[in-house]
């Protein structure tokens, strides 16, 4: 199969995925397909807003949600190879106000937070792996009763109330998906002085020649944003006028970056580039090494998300089965996947339905952005699976173009 075939099986996810009933269709998405060297494929399909229907382009604007967090972490590594940051120090020395996080243990009769000190320090290593104690609202039922019953601030909100959540478990005794990331941004934060925006443009964004990703945008990337939709019990899609907030109190690692795809793409291909960019290195060698290497430790392991807000979520996991760990920070998949994925890749998801990997053993990666609640969309799930496969299926060809 040549290049221009498997551009073809591409276009054709893409606009089967855009096309038909809506129950089983995606406003729009854009796809991207990279090499070490640049983008072997560049597709968008559909509508940014189905109540406009302002055509989705290459250069449309995404809440990337928790495709954030390869980002900041990346942020947090340079801390650690400058030797600016021990992951094994309590996370306090950088950060003092997760000090004061305790341990949530239950709620007494008359419905209020039961709380104790942690067994052990919270360390960045354990945020990072998302083994410290935190979780999202959206996925633990402990959370989502603090939100309802006792007005915690869901993380959305970008403040710092939402972060001082109490942990679910001592750190360090199991894996939970959560605001993990974002203390670690904070980490940064502590040791460089400055914003974690200011912090990533210089050592991130300008190394790489990224313009078109920040926590807050420019008039032009409003203007390029697509609208979030939620997809209805009854499969209907209905555009929202949700946002992550602009000029945020707390520049959130874990979930708070707005981007275009093809500037996800640059940063894609740093991790393909043993972390050289165009305009200078972001990582060393051995660093992105260590960076991409599963670290959790039996029995801690990456399971399913149980969906506990259904208009956010649904009951997610990628590759149900296989074994699945955690790095600094994207999820390692240590089995083949049913894509063709090999063991040893890397990637991750945002809220929205946004999903990509980074695949270094055959130097390729992808990205697949839509903006849907809830997560785990079966239309948008199903396609990226699909635009994934189609890679696997010819990736020799992929690897020659």
């Amino acid at each position: 199969m040549n290049t221009d075939t498997l551009r073809t099986n591409l276009d054709r996810v893409l606009d089967d995925v855009t096309t038909g009933e809506t129950a089983t269709r995606v406003p729009g998405v854009v796809a991207m397909v990279t090499d070490a060297d640049g983008n072997l494929y560049e597709g968008a399909r559909g509508v940014r807003d189905l109540a406009t229907g302002a055509a989705m382009t290459a250069d449309t604007i995404f809440a990337i949600f928790s495709t954030s967090k390869a980002v900041g972490g990346t942020a947090v590594m340079q801390c650690v190879e400058e030797g600016l940051l021990d992951l094994d120090a309590p996370a306090r020395t950088y950060a003092p106000e997760i000090g004061e996080i305790q341990v949530l243990e239950g709620f007494d009769d008359d419905g209020n937070p039961r709380l104790r000190a942690p067994k052990s320090e919270i360390t960045t290593r354990q945020l990072m792996l998302h083994t410290a104690g935190f979780g999202y609202d959206f996925f633990n039922e402990n959370y989502l009763r603090l939100a309802t019953d006792h007005g915690q601030p869901s993380v959305v909100t970008s403040t710092k109330a939402a972060l001082k959540t109490p942990l679910l478990f001592d750190p360090g005794t199991k894996w939970e998906y959560g605001t993990n990331v974002d203390w670690a941004g904070q980490v940064v934060e502590g040791i460089r002085g400055k914003r974690l925006g200011e912090v990533l443009q210089e050592r991130v964004f300008a190394p790489l020649g990224i313009d078109d990703m920040a926590f807050s945008r420019s008039d032009d990337m409003k203007a390029r944003t697509a609208t979030i939709h939620a997809r209805g019990g009854d499969g209907s899609l209905t555009p929202m006028e949700f946002a992550l907030p602009d000029n945020p109190e707390v520049d959130c690692a874990g979930h708070g970056l707005y981007a275009s795809v093809g500037e996800y793409m640059k940063f894609i291909r740093m991790w393909l580039n043993d972390g050289a960019g165009p305009n200078g290195r972001v990582l060393k060698p051995e660093t992105v090494a260590m960076a991409v290497r599963n670290g959790l430790q039996p029995p801690q392991k990456v399971g399913m998300l149980p969906g506990v807000i259904p208009a956010l979520s649904n009951d997610a996991e990628f590759f149900p089965g296989l074994d699945k760990g955690w790095s600094y920070t994207f999820m390692t998949n240590e089995e083949e996947a049913p894509t063709g994925r090999p063991a040893g890749a890397i990637g991750w998801a945002g809220l929205a339905n946004l999903f990509y990997w980074i695949d270094r053993q055959n130097g390729v990666g992808g990205f697949w952005a839509t903006q849907i609640f809830p997560f785990g969309d079966a239309a948008s799930f199903g396609g990226y699976l699909g635009f994934e496969s189609v890679i696997y299926e010819n990736v020799g060809q992929v690897r020659a173009a």
